[in-house]
């Protein structure tokens, strides 16, 4: 997707640490009003790319703008711009709900009528209306990443960065923040998403990136990549037999093969799973549809990063 306006363009970026390599020549833009994932395991650059897009990083090479201005000469003007949501719940505990939104105004010289009336408006977004005089310590985790989100969206900003913000919450919290952020994308807010939740990505991106040893393995939509890289249908096999591996080289067919566990990847998988669980299979066999964790997977590896 190309934009003469992007929201976020990155060229040629890089962060070296040393003589190690963070971001390693990386290419992307961001567009007005989407959302767009930036995914990769464990040290594969994310959490780098987001310090640099906003101040907390400088780049070591290449070029980087927001809103079309330089980060590194105009960072300030930036930040008043911007919405961060960070991995970390760093809210001040000894202030109650409503007063940690409140503080956190100041720094962007909201009035303070302006500012609790936003803070009302955010409580009611974000369910915690009847949290508000509470104090930060007592609340739960899924509360305290629903504050903070709030806490990001004080200055109204043209784009929120979303640094996982689901991790760890109960299935009703992640679904509650999934509707919060389709509705701020609605209002055209553009977001910049990182989640080791692939269900999370394909529920929300319109676009995204996978990087590892910081640099882009793929880009695109989340449709599109599953189709290319992983077909529309998959066929998980528990203890695969000879046979199946034979009958899958003879044919060419896409796989992985785990040992105990092989994954077959098709456009169309009915009938080659008709196939495979009819005659080839002695174990447990079952046909699902592509994920993008299917593709995460295949392009980043199944082995563990920490």
């Amino acid at each position: 997707m190309e934009n003469n306006n992007p929201i976020i363009e990155a060229i040629n970026l890089h962060k070296f640490y040393d003589a190690l390599p963070a971001v390693d020549g990386i290419n992307f833009q961001v567009n007005k009003g989407e959302c767009f994932g930036l995914l990769g395991p464990n040290g594969a650059g994310k959490t780098t790319t987001i310090s640099m897009l906003y101040g907390m990083t400088p780049k070591t090479g290449g070029e980087l703008r927001v809103f079309g201005e330089d980060v590194t000469s105009q960072s300030v003007a930036i930040k008043k711009r911007l919405g961060v949501c960070q991995q970390d719940d760093n809210l001040d505990p000894d202030l109650t709900v409503a007063e940690n939104l409140h503080v956190f105004a100041r720094y962007f010289s909201i009035p303070a009528t302006i500012a609790r009336k936003r803070a009302d408006e955010l409580l009611n977004f974000m369910a915690l209306e009847k949290k508000r005089d509470a104090k930060v310590q007592h609340l739960s985790g899924g509360l305290m990443r629903r504050l903070v989100l709030a806490r990001a969206l004080i200055n109204d900003p043209e784009l929120l960065i979303l640094d996982e913000p689901t991790t760890g919450l109960d299935p009703q919290s992640r679904q509650l923040l999934w509707q919060r952020v389709r509705e701020l994308r609605e209002r055209g807010i553009t977001i910049l998403l990182t989640t080791h939740y692939m269900d999370e990505a394909q529920q929300l991106c319109d676009r995204l990136i996978i990087i590892d040893s910081g640099k882009i393995l793929v880009e695109g939509k989340p449709k599109e990549l599953i189709r290319k890289h992983v077909g529309t249908e998959v066929i998980d096999v528990d203890n695969p037999t000879d046979e199946l591996h034979a009958y899958l080289h003879e044919r060419g067919l896409e796989h992985e093969n785990m040992g105990h566990k092989m994954v077959i990847y098709s456009q169309d998988g009915s009938e080659l799973y008709q196939k495979v669980s009819g005659e080839l299979c002695t174990d447990a066999c079952s046909l699902r549809q592509g994920t993008l964790e299917d593709v995460f997977l295949r392009l980043t590896g199944r082995d563990l990063r920490e």
